[in-house]
């Protein structure tokens, strides 16, 4: 429901600024504003998003949590698409993305939000308790073979030393 709202509600709003702000500096002046406002975001978006991934980098290098810096990366391409699309609510949604201070902010909301069951990161990790692995011992079996027969292909010959 709500994101048929949102995708109603949009484009009014976007419609009812285009009108009010052309009315009032003109056409050719809003056209300008929207262009503008569009290379400035994809500039502002490559140089936040450049941050972004240095951020992940440096989360999975020192094999800390990546959500955040993940999350600020989705915000950052998501303002990227908000300040492509010609319209001032837009524009002001995407710019707002593009402020560090919103996005840590949206993060804290939407991770208040989310229960995570399970995190696991690292080598050698494993599942507590899981019921589809089966702990055992083996023990490898060599057939009693001629000792100059040659190697099957399909295994490696023991070493007879």
């Amino acid at each position: 429901m709500y994101l048929f709202l949102a995708f109603l509600m949009v484009p009014l709003i976007e419609i009812a600024l285009f009108i009010q702000v052309g009315g009032l500096i003109g056409l050719w002046p809003t056209l300008a504003i929207v262009i503008f406002t569009a290379v400035l975001g994809t500039w502002l978006v490559r140089s936040q998003g450049r941050l972004a991934m240095g951020q992940l980098r440096r989360s999975f290098s020192e094999l800390d949590d990546p959500t955040e810096p993940l999350a600020h990366g989705a915000m950052i391409l998501l303002s990227g698409a908000l300040l492509l699309t010609p319209g001032f609510f837009t524009d002001a949604v995407g710019f707002a993305l593009l402020m560090p201070p919103v996005r840590s902010r949206v993060f804290r909301y939407l991770r208040s939000r989310v229960v995570v069951h399970d995190f696991q990161m690292g080598p050698g990790r494993t599942r507590p308790h899981n019921r589809d692995v089966i702990d055992g011992e083996f023990e490898e079996v060599w057939p009693d073979r001629d000792p100059d027969a040659p190697p099957s292909g399909w295994v490696e010959p023991p070493n007879r030393h």
